[in-house]
């Protein structure tokens, strides 16, 4: 049996929560299998709800926990892939360089890249730093770990600003309602000559209104676009720290540099206040301009 074909196996046989082979595998309804161990203690550690409802690992579909079920044919493979293994004195994880065929155990430090020894001595990698994997990993993983710790804080420095912006957009539109209304009975009394200046009094709310909620719309719009891209970034670095140490080392020029650069920007200042409130004209001097204006008017009529 091949290293390859092992490997197929194992995976198809390994626990997604101890990333172990299975031991005494239990099945759900939604057909992924754990180590009995492992999905007992996921459901004692996991929030459940009234009905003692818990949620797969791996796909976060609800199952009743009184419906798992033992795999005997998941736990006969595993038991003979032990076997092999243990005869064969192999180890399961053989990863071959796709260019030599050979084993991939070393690590060029410019390149970022795990190699073989055939790729140490070619034109490509002549002149590098190589190290054992295992010398390098634990320093990857300390760099990881690092930029895990910042990125998460800036995940919740983005969940703060999330909330922020909700804030505003509510105490803006609850500020732009009683306006309105306060502008409208105003103008209703004194609808015969002022109908005019309340519409243009509106038409500048509204376009205040607008102007407002489109700084915070794209406030909201870019969070939204950075927290994707976080996400997406601390998925990939939790992905390579719980991982293998090949899968850690593959290709961390590109992730380190992304981790190490990535910062949240914070949008400009957000409207709080409207700019300037609706003075409502003074009655008397309104209706005093009014009967100067009749007055010439009558007088120049005659």
């Amino acid at each position: 049996m091949t290293s390859t074909v092992l490997v197929d196996i194992q995976e198809e046989v390994t626990c997604p929560i101890c990333l172990e082979l299975l031991t005494e595998p239990l099945s759900i309804d939604c057909g992924h299998s754990f180590c009995q161990a492992c999905i007992t203690a996921n459901h004692e550690e996991s929030v459940t709800d009234q009905e003692g409802m818990s949620s797969c690992p791996v796909c976060q579909i609800s199952y009743q926990p009184t419906n798992l079920r033992p795999n005997r044919h998941l736990a006969n493979i595993a038991e003979r892939l032990r076997e092999v293994v243990l005869s064969s004195g192999k180890q399961l994880m053989v990863t071959l360089c796709a260019n030599h065929g050979e084993k991939l155990q070393l690590f060029c430090k410019e390149d970022g890249k795990v190699i073989c020894w055939l790729c140490e001595r070619s034109q490509e990698h002549r002149g590098h730093q190589t190290f054992l994997m295992e010398e390098v990993a634990q320093e990857y993983q300390e760099k990881f770990q690092e930029s895990l710790r910042k990125l998460k804080q800036e995940q919740q420095e983005a969940e703060k600003l999330n909330a922020v912006i909700r804030e505003k957009r509510a105490s803006w539109k609850n500020q732009l309602g009683p306006e309105k209304l306060r502008i409208q009975t105003e103008f209703k009394k004194l609808r015969s000559i002022l109908d005019k200046e309340e519409q243009r009094q509106l038409k500048k709310l509204e376009d205040e209104e607008r102007k407002g909620l489109s700084i915070i719309e794209k406030a909201e719009q870019d969070l939204v676009l950075q927290s994707k891209s976080l996400e997406q970034l601390v998925s990939d670095l939790e992905r390579r720290c719980q991982g293998s140490t090949m899968e850690l080392l593959q290709d961390v020029s590109d992730i380190t540099k992304r981790s190490e650069l990535w910062t949240l920007k914070k949008p400009e200042a957000l409207p709080t206040k409207l700019k300037s409130g609706f003075r409502a004209p003074d009655l008397k001097k309104v209706l005093r301009v009014f009967r100067e204006l009749t007055d010439v008017q009558s007088y120049w009529g005659k």
